[in-house]
């Protein structure tokens, strides 16, 4: 669980990230998740958008989303959210936490 100084720090890392992946009018599939593991592991801190066309909102998609990828759920802001995950393997970790 994330303290709220380290949910803010994260945040500020994210602020200038773009989203890496959108979900769209098929929602979150399999393969979503897949990718999204896949990203997860290999940058700890991840942006995704939502589109229009999906019949979810931000917050309902990282509800859902966070919990398959053993995420928390750093901000929702607008149609984006931002996950994060710290690496499991030590030599991998690129963000460090206080």
């Amino acid at each position: 669980m994330l303290t709220s100084k380290q949910r803010a720090h994260l945040r500020s890392i994210a602020q200038s990230y773009n989203p890496i992946f959108y979900i769209g009018k098929l929602g979150i599939t399999d393969e979503i998740i897949n990718q999204l593991e896949h990203a997860i592991n290999a940058r700890e801190l991840i942006k995704i958008g939502v589109q229009e066309s999906c019949e979810y909102n931000a917050r309902e998609a990282a509800d859902i989303i966070a919990p398959q990828l053993g995420a928390e759920t750093v901000a929702v802001i607008g149609r984006k959210f931002v996950l994060w995950r710290r690496s499991r393997d030590p030599k991998k970790r690129v963000i460090e936490l206080d």
